[in-house]
């Protein structure tokens, strides 16, 4: 069920940041953008002085979610979505990391099957087997495999939206032109690909490098590396877990500097234990820990993070100014995966839309025009909902997927 509403505030389109200007929301779709007003015949207003409306995220790599691994399954899957409305995301790509092929093609097909009462899915994102071992990060060495045209032919048949492979590996060049043919986003990841050999890859059709930096070769000044090509190539979207864990800020700032910006798209690399307490978790088959900033193996190792989109938002946001943040958590993966639709506020698409408060923190989250509220701000909506319009708000009810709104535990 949509409505009508009335979002007046700063709005980031991203491509532009207009100070004061009005969104409305008509049917599921944004029908108006223009110069703020305070009213628009019964539409619901549904910002505060100082809001910021911004598009709805993006998120390409999320392996889970409030105590969710999203391997578990189509109804493991089906709770993230839901849950990730709290973080203002509002599209995603449920991941699972290396696994047996014949577990990589069943979990594709519980995402195709699995509903989303939340963010909508976008399709799977596989990342391993075909990766490089000497850069397994928390992935098991022991299940990795070289992509083999009957491997490959399997993989296809279930039908990911994005592939991470290691380009160096036998058989990976031919693989990544035969899945971008098909219409998948392939991504260099977990990889030693040489400066040179990266190069090869792009020209074979990866267009992305997963969580650049991490599980990849070292710049060196006189050997640059996977990371350099993927950088100074264009052609290729850059995910950045920027948690401040992974990556260090001054690495951040060089690599924002790097792309002037563009080209970078946040990705979370979100574990179960992200928006939970700090305890152990499942990483697929693997036992982490997570200590509410970071999550490792029992042995140290960095396996995915506790991050939620929002918090990169902040981050980035100090670094390098709010428009680019949000433009690397909407319209650059947008972009990357082909959506033409999301990703951006213009009239006539989908009203996948945030409403951040002054301190950047998520108040209002809009799918499709479908409004989602945190648990934190539902009785100052009810209450400033009715009395501007002397009427009740919508009905709400908790147990219905699909009501107008859905309220979740503040992060």
């Amino acid at each position: 069920m949509t409505g009508r509403y009335l979002l007046p505030g700063r709005v980031l389109t991203p491509a532009h940041d207009i100070p004061q200007a009005a969104v409305l929301v008509e049917d599921g779709v944004v029908t108006t953008l223009e110069p703020a007003r305070s009213s628009a015949g019964d539409a619901e207003p549904l910002t505060e002085p100082g809001d910021i409306i911004v598009p709805g995220f993006i998120d390409m790599q999320v392996n889970g979610l409030g105590g969710c691994d999203a391997s578990a399954g189509a109804a493991a899957v089906r709770a993230i979505s839901a849950r990730l409305l709290d973080f203002g995301v509002t599209g995603f790509l449920p991941t699972i990391i290396t696994r047996p092929l014949e577990e990589v093609v069943a979990f594709v097909g519980e995402v195709r099957r699995a509903d989303a009462p939340g963010a909508r899915l976008l399709g799977a994102h596989v990342e391993g087997p075909f990766l490089n071992p000497r850069f397994k990060g928390a992935h098991e060495a022991r299940l990795m495999t070289e992509p083999t045209p009957k491997r490959v032919d399997a993989l296809l048949g279930a039908g990911p939206r994005m592939v991470t492979l290691a380009p160096e590996l036998p058989g990976s060049l031919e693989a990544a032109q035969r899945l971008s043919r098909a219409g998948v986003l392939v991504a260099a990841g977990h990889t030693g690909a040489s400066f040179e050999q990266a190069q090869k890859a792009v020209g074979a059709g990866v267009r992305f490098a997963t969580h650049v930096f991490n599980a990849m070769v070292p710049m060196h000044h006189r050997e640059p590396g996977g990371v350099a090509a993927f950088l100074l190539d264009r052609r290729v979207t850059v995910g950045l877990i920027a948690d401040g864990v992974h990556v260090a800020p001054a690495v951040m700032d060089l690599i924002v500097r790097a792309r002037g910006g563009a080209g970078i798209a946040l990705t979370t690399d979100q574990t179960a234990a992200a928006g939970g307490p700090p305890r152990r978790y499942r990483l697929g088959d693997t036992e982490v820990i997570s200590d509410g900033r970071a999550v490792t193996r029992p042995d140290g190792t960095l396996a995915g993070s506790a991050a939620t989109m929002d918090h990169l938002v902040r981050q980035v946001a100090s670094l390098a100014g709010l428009r680019r943040a949000v433009a690397m958590a909407s319209a650059a993966p947008a972009r990357a995966l082909k959506l033409a639709g999301l990703g951006r506020i213009g009239e006539g698409l989908p009203a996948d839309l945030v409403v951040l408060d002054e301190r950047l923190r998520v108040r209002v989250t809009l799918v499709g025009g479908r409004i989602r509220v945190p648990e934190g701000l539902v009785s100052e909506f009810r209450a400033r909902c009715s009395s501007e319009h002397a009427r009740p708000c919508p009905d709400t009810n908790l147990d219905h997927a699909h009501a107008m709104f859905q309220f979740y535990p503040d992060p």
